[in-house]
C-alpha cells in the first residue's frame, strides 16, 4: 500500500515475469528435494531410522508441494487455483504427520531400533 491508501496493480508483463520466476523456483525445489529424499529414505531404511525416513518423506512432501505450485502457476489465472493448492499441500503435510506419529509409537513400543548410518 502506498501512503495514500491505494494498492499497487501488477501489469500483465510483471505478472508474467513473476509467474515464470515462481515456476523456475518450484522446478528447482522439486529437483533438489527429490534427490535429498532419495538419499535420506535410502539411508534411513538402511539404518532403520524413523528420523531419517521422516526427513526423506518430508522432502517428498516438499516435492509434492512444488508440483502443486507448478500446477497452480501454469494456469492463466493462478489465483483461481490457490484455495485447492493450499488444501492439497495441507493434506500432504497431515499425511506425513500421521506416518511419523504411527512410526514413533511403534518405535516407543520397542518394535524397531535405529542402526548407525554412514550417511
Amino acid at each position: 500500500m502506498s501512503a495514500t491508501g491505494s494498492t499497487t496493480v501488477l501489469t500483465a508483463q510483471r505478472r508474467s515475469q513473476l509467474n515464470r520466476r515462481s515456476l523456475h523456483l518450484a522446478y528447482a525445489t522439486a529437483g533438489y528435494n527429490t534427490l535429498e529424499g532419495v538419499v535420506a529414505v535410502a539411508a534411513g531404511a538402511a539404518a532403520s531410522s524413523t528420523a531419517l525416513i521422516g526427513f526423506g518423506l518430508d522432502s517428498f512432501i516438499e516435492v509434492s508441494s512444488a508440483l502443486v505450485v507448478i500446477w497452480q502457476f501454469r494456469s492463466r489465472m493462478p489465483e483461481a487455483r490457490e484455495r485447492l493448492a493450499l488444501r492439497l499441500i495441507a493434506v500432504s503435510f497431515f499425511a506425513l504427520a500421521a506416518w511419523i506419529s504411527v512410526d514413533a509409537v511403534r518405535a516407543l513400543l520397542g518394535q524397531g531400533e535405529a542402526e548407525p548410518s554412514p550417511v
